[in-house]
């Protein structure tokens, strides 16, 4: 163990001795509110003042015991008593979801308190052999071009590199199926994609039989190829030029280096990002995992393969023969089996690759039931915490990873519990209002501060329980099932580059308006209670005022199951790129302002008279990035117009129809993988947990009623958005 690593497991069990201490000694109730309310304030100056180091570990202690104390408090004194098993029974499980909560809160403070900083990638003295796998089963052609395209033209020496897509949709077995459809479906699929390879300068390689999903599929890759690194791409995830001189220069380095991965950015919104319409200013979900928790994963070499957009040692894959694949999220698995063989792994702060994210809601819970049984199925067949060749800091690593997936059942039973008492009158937690004041707001507001202070610009107030409630009610009986059949799940391709003809609502959003409508009850239940029971008017406030924070995140998902239409399945990138324009036998001078895989907007300027017709064939010409080749791919034009003095704004469609194209369109949109990282930093500010709660009430009210509307009209019909913060963008 380094001294850095040592000295923070020190600091912390000194930490965890005071923490025992304070949170067990007796106190007033007035003492238990003054103390918890100075110590919520000094946070928030610490945080203002921006002090990082000592005192933001200080912070993170203050914090945790204001949560030991509620932890104390509400172990011995707020359980129901067990000969009333009415109040016990849902109180235990009440008690049961808040401890999984305070569990998670301290795996997390364990991994992320001090995360690694980003690494300078090491210049590679050799370049090993590299075997580039593209996996795919059902998705487009064109997608899969870009993809090729944009791996072939790595800066990597072309005699060291192999790219090699591999068919899950073309094997003999779907090729030979007593289906024909199927049969004729995949003949088709194999040949196409057969000529594209061809043309693209790409292997081709399907297997004989559709056995152990995405695993098997790349274990069959390897078997067929040699490269001593293997770098995986999803169909969908297309590299930036540089991704193989940032990553293979670390495996000189470590010869037990098994993993470098790197993280997935996405260039178009998720379906949550897309209905509330926060994606060009707020940080996106996955950049909570990409952004701070695998770098605090990192930390304690237990930064797992997610997937693609990484790269892998042929050797390392031989000890474990291969990819893993007795569950269906085989790329944690295979990290978890590598980590406890004693390799070790690098995680790459920096986006190399854009990708797609699912655009409906539907798919997006598709995606996500997979990961959560995924997980559910290592955690059941491996149990981290007893797996022979891991460390300690690696078994509670993994046991952060695995266990967040339960969190579908603790957010059911904070959605539900405030209704047992307004409904039923089960008294299933054991406070007054005096104490909920003193221990209950404490504990909440520390709790906000201690996120802030873990994610703070990666992640908004009230974002992460938004998410985790929009997938609650379909990931909550997936997981169930795989508690009662471990091997049932099956590999689900998502699906990716869909476009959405109208507004509507998701075909999978009626739970979501049944559980509001529960929760409007709960608050005219409260209103009632007010009215015909005031001598306990302090306990139906504090349910009540619990029940309506409930209703605040449910109105804010039906903004979430309310689709926007969206016919372009392809999301356009700001670029800044110098150009020529052909139209006829005519060049122009201009430059391209937006680019996406499908087409590009052009300012064309010139002097005089200018005219690009609809239908209207051209060309345009740019210098390849990083090089000094010009390069060129055929374009209709859909519209043009004039803005100002000698500028025309013109939008263009790819028309390819050679492999340069191809290549032309990969090196337009992914051969610049700062474009990506500016555009994250753009979105990566902090509003503060009150600012933050704010604009969350608002955005929540807005979405309530635009999902109302929805409802009601079953059409797109919408009132005008305010704009957050003041008219602006935060």
């Amino acid at each position: 163990m380094s001294s850095g690593k040592f000295a923070t497991v020190m600091f912390w069990l000194v930490v965890m001795a005071g923490f025992l201490v304070l949170a067990t000694l007796p106190v007033s109730m007035q003492a238990q509110l003054v103390t918890g309310v100075f110590v919520v304030v000094i946070m928030i100056v610490i945080k203002e003042l921006k002090a990082e180091g000592p005192w933001r570990q200080l912070a993170l202690a203050l914090g945790l015991t204001v949560v030991g104390r509620y932890v104390y408090w509400r172990t011995t004194q707020t359980l129901p008593p067990t000969n009333q098993l009415q109040n016990f029974i849902p109180g235990v499980l009440l008690y049961g979801a808040e401890m999984y909560n305070v569990l998670m809160l301290l795996l997390s403070l364990f991994v992320v308190a001090s995360p690694l900083k980003p690494r300078e990638a090491p210049k590679p003295t050799r370049w090993p052999s590299v075997d580039i796998f593209v996996p795919t089963y059902n998705e487009d052609a064109g997608l899969l071009a870009n993809t090729l395209a944009a791996a072939k033209a790595l800066d990597y020496p072309g005699d060291r590199l192999n790219v090699w897509l591999l068919d899950d949709g073309g094997t003999d077995q779907k090729c030979q199926s007593a289906d024909l459809l199927v049969s004729r479906t995949a003949i088709a699929r194999r040949a196409e994609l057969s000529a594209l390879c061809q043309e693209l300068g790409v292997h081709y390689l399907a297997r004989p039989r559709n056995e152990h999903a995405k695993a098997g599929n790349l274990n069959y890759g390897l078997e067929h190829s040699s490269g001593e690194l293997i770098a995986v791409f999803d169909a969908d995830h297309a590299p930036a030029r540089e991704f193989l001189r940032e990553t293979t220069g670390y495996f000189e380095q470590d010869d037990k280096l098994f993993l470098v991965q790197t993280p997935h950015f996405f260039i178009n919104p998720d379906p949550l990002e897309r209905n509330l319409r926060t994606f060009d200013f707020m940080p996106s979900e996955n950049e909570m995992f990409y952004g701070i928790i695998q770098r605090g994963l990192d930390k304690w070499n237990a930064a797992f393969f997610c997937g693609s957009a990484a790269v892998l040692r042929r050797a390392a894959l031989a000890t474990t023969h291969g990819f893993k694949g007795s569950s269906i999220t085989e790329d944690c698995e295979t990290a978890l089996a590598l980590h406890a063989a004693g390799g070790t792994s690098v995680y790459v702060d920096k986006p190399l690759i854009a990708g797609l994210q699912p655009a409906t809601f539907a798919s997006f819970i598709g995606q996500r039931s997979r990961w959560a049984q995924g997980m559910m199925q290592i955690l059941m067949f491996h149990f981290p915490p007893l797996k022979r060749g891991l460390t300690l800091a690696q078994r509670l690593c993994y046991m952060s990873s695995t266990l967040f997936w339960l969190f579908p059942l603790s957010r059911m039973i904070f959605l539900l519990a405030p209704l047992c008492y307004l409904f039923l009158g089960l008294e299933i937690f054991s406070a007054s209002g005096t104490e909920f004041l003193a221990y209950i707001m404490t504990y909440m507001m520390a709790n906000l501060m201690l996120q802030n202070y873990l994610y703070g610009s990666f992640r908004w107030p009230w974002i992460s329980e938004l998410y985790e409630y929009a997938q609650s009610p379909h990931l909550l009986p997936a997981i169930v099932s795989v508690w009662f059949n471990p091997r049932k799940p099956t590999f689900r391709v998502t699906a990716k580059d869909e476009a959405i003809d109208s507004s509507r609502l998701s075909e999978i959003g009626t739970p979501f308006f049944v559980i509001f409508a529960l929760l409007v009850g709960g608050v005219i239940a409260t209103v009632w209670r007010l009215y015909t029971e005031p001598y306990n008017a302090d306990v139906a406030v504090v349910v009540g005022g619990w029940n309506l924070l409930n209703l605040v995140l449910a109105g804010c998902a039906l903004g979430v199951v309310s689709e926007r239409a969206d016919r372009q399945a392809s999301r356009r990138v700001a670029v800044n790129r110098r150009c020529e324009f052909r139209l006829g036998d005519i060049w122009y001078e201009a430059s391209l302002a937006n680019v996406s895989t499908m087409g590009a907007g052009l300012h064309v300027f010139h002097q005089g008279a200018f005219e690009a017709p609809a239908g209207s064939t051209g060309e345009i010409r740019f210098r390849v990035h990083d090089g000094a080749d010009d390069i060129s791919v055929p374009v209709a034009v859909r519209r043009c117009h004039a803005q100002g003095n000698n500028l025309f704004i013109v939008g263009c469609e790819y028309k390819p129809t050679e492999p340069q194209h191809r290549r032309a369109i990969a090196d337009l949109i992914f051969a610049n993988s700062e474009l990506w990282t500016s555009f994250q930093a753009s979105r990566r500010h902090n509003p503060g947990v009150v600012r933050g709660t704010i604009w969350f009430v608002s955005l929540a009210l807005y979405q309530m009623l635009r999902g109302l509307g929805y409802q009601i009209s079953r059409r797109g019909g919408e009132p005008s958005r305010p704009r957050p913060f003041g008219g602006k963008s935060p």
